[in-house]
């Protein structure tokens, strides 16, 4: 039985351990758009304290201006994480990514709404899509690129 316990005490140091450190993302959305939903979830999934609010299309929009995103960037969701912009549907692994790495950037987007990236429907049926690094300057390249599947 003590056993039991201190392996549960275990478990929970390291699961509160784990919680703990969650990085946080601020998902800014429309209201009642599934694909956000989805692609927050995704984040949780991932092991991200993600969370979302509602903002009218105009004042998403020029959230999105005012933050950097160019406008052939753009996508429906735009979030923030840790002094970066994620515009669209960007994959976890590229947030960590760029978290890990972190450039001199503004952030990634994936422009459109992409099939088969997260929050778009099954990854293992995916269109070919890019993940750009948005510089400074506006200007933008390749992050990640993912082959339609």
């Amino acid at each position: 039985m003590k056993s039991h316990i201190i392996g549960l005490a275990i478990g929970v140091a390291f699961a509160t351990s784990a919680f703990a450190q969650a990085t946080s993302i601020d998902v800014k959305k429309s209201s009642g758009c599934g694909c956000c939903i989805a692609w927050i979830n995704a984040l949780t999934e991932d092991g991200f304290a993600a969370t979302g609010e509602d903002i009218r299309g105009e004042l998403l929009s020029q959230l999105k201006l005012d933050s950097g995103v160019p406008p052939r960037m753009t996508s429906c969701h735009t979030a923030f994480v840790e002094g970066y912009v994620i515009e669209g549907h960007v994959p976890p692994a590229d947030i960590r990514r760029l978290l890990d790495e972190r450039p001199e950037a503004i952030g990634l987007a994936v422009p459109g709404m992409p099939y088969g990236a997260p929050g778009m429907g099954p990854e293992d049926d995916r269109d070919a899509y890019d993940v750009f690094l948005i510089n400074g300057d506006g200007s933008t390249a390749i992050f990640t690129s993912y082959a339609e599947n």
